[in-house]
Formats: C-alpha cells, structure tokens, sequence
C-alpha cells in the first residue's frame, strides 16, 4: 500500500508550515527521555521558552500535550470547587475557558463581548469584587483580535491571571512578568512555527504556591510537573511519564530559529505580512471581521462576500492551489474565513500566493 503525502500550503487557523528546521530535527536519532543528552535539551527549551514567554519564572516548560492540554492544566492547578472564575470571552477560546473551569467546579463569572472586538478590563474588573482567577486570550485564534492583557494584569487584585497565548506566542510580544501573567499557555503548531503535539506553559511562583494541592488530574499536576520539567521541587529532576523526545527536539529547532531571527525581527516580518495581507484584501473589496486597531497581523479575519460559497472557494483553493485556509466558528461558520500568516508562512510572497488564489478562487467557485 502505498502513501501520497501532500504538500499544502496551510494559510488557515491550525497548523502553519513549520520551519525546515523544526521538520528535520523531527528525524534525528532519538534520545532516551532519561539520556542526559535529552536533559540538557530540556533545560535549553526551557531557558528558550522562558525567553519567549518574557519570564523568569523556573517552571516554564513543553507539557506534553496540545495546548488545549495547557489550558485545562492551568484550571486544575488553580480551581477547587466553588472557587470563583473571571472569564473574558470574545471568541471560541473564551468559550473553552469556560467549560474547562465548570468541569473543575468553579463558580463561573462570564464577561462576554462580541465576537471581533478586544476585551474590555474594565468589564472584568467589575464582574465580581474578589474571584479567585482571571482569564483570557490574548490572540483570539476564532476571531483575530489581540486583547490587552497588561490591562489585564493591571486590575486582577489578589486574582491569579490566566492567559492563553496559543496564537501569540513566538509571533509578537507575549511579557509574562511585565504584564501580571501567572498562568500562561501556548501551542507549537503557530508561531512557533512547530507541529503541534506540546503545550509551551510558564506558572509563577506565585500562583504554583497557591495550587491546588491534589488536583483532578495526575497527568497535569503542576507539583508533579515541576520537578519532572525544571528540578524545581528542590532536590534535583524527578521522573513523571516519558518524554515525547522527538517532538522536545522539535521545539528547540524551533524555538533557535526564532532566537536566532530575533525576537524584534519575528515580530517585525508579522506585523509587515499581516498588514500587506489586509491593505490587499480591503483592495480586493474585501471586508475585514475584527476591530480596526486590534486586528491580529498573523491570523486575519475577512468576511465571505455576500452570495459567495465559503465551502466552495476553501474547496476549491485545496484541490487547485493545495491552500488550506480557516472558515469562521459559531453563528460565523460560513460567513468568515480565517488566513494564517504564522512562522515561515509570515513573508511577502506567502501573501502574494494567498491573494492571488483566493481571488481567482471567488471568481470561479
């Protein structure tokens, strides 16, 4: 039986094309997860994603799941049941957060926006006097705005703040510290510019001191966790599951072909990507979807023309062009599309490619 692997171009929400770099360490040897050799490069990831996290807190690592994973991981570690949960929502992800939170058991406290527009901290800060966490996204993956977090941060009181930077991280300025992130998680398959499979996540020392002491899950216990990713349980690195080693090995290509960029550089080549995107779809008589001053430069949210198929075009831009972009979610399924300008895709002619086939893909589907 033979395999015929395709190679697409993948403009929408899910995975971008990784970087040739974090594709080839995928086949190198591999390291036994206890080798000291694969020690080492998990104290680089995690010096690595410390960077990217603008953070110095010591448990900052790759759980090893998806970054859905991360965001369960940081409502298990910080909820006991009846705890109250802030939670911002101005998109799908929002929405996750809260379903997450009321599994643990939390009393949850909705602030809901609408969907294409930033959050509101002001909102928040008035929702309820004293909660237990704040959270929200920071790059809306469903709608393409960016939030303000440092605001935020600004207003969260005694509250731990938790943040999802899945579609920020490693493509823009993600200051952990500087904004009052206590619990932050991300994806690989972004930005980062990795495929997906590990959850970039940093906890402070402040929020991990006020954990939830035996968590639903084992898997994702932080106190578990910690020691298993850092040493940071005090007596050196203790053993939990078994590393996924290649895709470890993945994640720290990755992550040195964005240190080696720059992060200016990387934040930079996006926000040029991204506007270039936008100037030529608005030229094109295309109706951007996210607020004007929020618009995330690295995944764009246009509306579907009136009349025109959204299934049809994203039919058609796979089978001609081989291009894979986003359709909306929700009440917006067909009525959105969502373009990925992540990682290596953020350049000048991914964006030429993309207007082209999407307005030969208008005109004929």
């Amino acid at each position: 039986m033979s395999t015929t692997v395709l190679q697409r171009h993948l403009f929408g929400p899910g995975p971008c094309n990784p970087y040739p770099e974090a594709t080839a360490a995928l086949g190198l040897p591999l390291l036994g997860h206890l080798d000291p050799a694969f020690i080492a490069r998990m104290d680089r990831v995690g010096d690595g994603l410390r960077t990217l996290w603008g953070t110095k807190n010591t448990r900052t690592l790759p759980l090893s799941a998806t970054g859905s994973a991360g965001m369960e991981a940081a409502f298990v570690n910080t909820i006991n049941p009846g705890d109250v949960a802030v939670i911002a929502i101005n998109g799908l992800f929002g929405e996750r957060m809260c379903e997450v939170a009321s599994r643990v058991g939390a009393e949850v406290v909705r602030v809901d926006h609408e969907y294409g527009t930033p959050i509101d901290a002001e909102r928040v800060a008035a929702a309820h006097p004293n909660p237990t966490v704040i959270a929200g996204v920071h790059a809306e993956t469903s709608t393409g705005v960016v939030s303000d977090i440092a605001a935020l941060g600004a207003i969260k009181g005694d509250a731990l703040l938790i943040v999802d930077a899945v579609t920020s991280i490693g493509g823009m300025p993600v200051l952990a510290d500087e904004w009052g992130i206590d619990i932050g998680y991300a994806g690989t398959q972004k930005c980062i510019g990795v495929a997906p499979g590990l959850a970039p996540f940093t906890i402070s020392d402040r929020a991990f001191e006020r954990r939830v002491q035996k968590p639903q899950s084992w898997y994702l216990d932080l106190g578990l966790l910690g020691g298993y990713a850092t040493g940071a349980s005090g007596g050196g690195r203790t053993y939990h599951h078994t590393a996924p080693v290649a895709m470890v090995t993945s994640l720290e290509a990755g992550i040195d072909r964005i240190l080696a960029e720059g992060l200016d550089a990387v934040t930079t080549r996006h926000q040029e990507a991204g506007k270039l995107l936008q100037d030529g779809l608005e030229a094109m008589g295309l109706e951007l979807f996210a607020t004007e001053g929020y618009r995330l430069p690295q995944l764009t949210t246009v509306k579907v023309p009136e009349g025109t198929d959204s299934a049809k075009v994203r039919g058609y831009l796979l089978e001609r062009f081989n291009i894979e972009i986003g359709g909306g979610v929700g009440q917006y399924a067909n009525t959105v599309w969502r373009i990925g300008l992540m990682g290596p895709n953020a350049n000048p002619t991914s964006v030429a490619l993309i207007l082209a086939a999407l307005k030969e893909a208008i005109d004929k589907a």
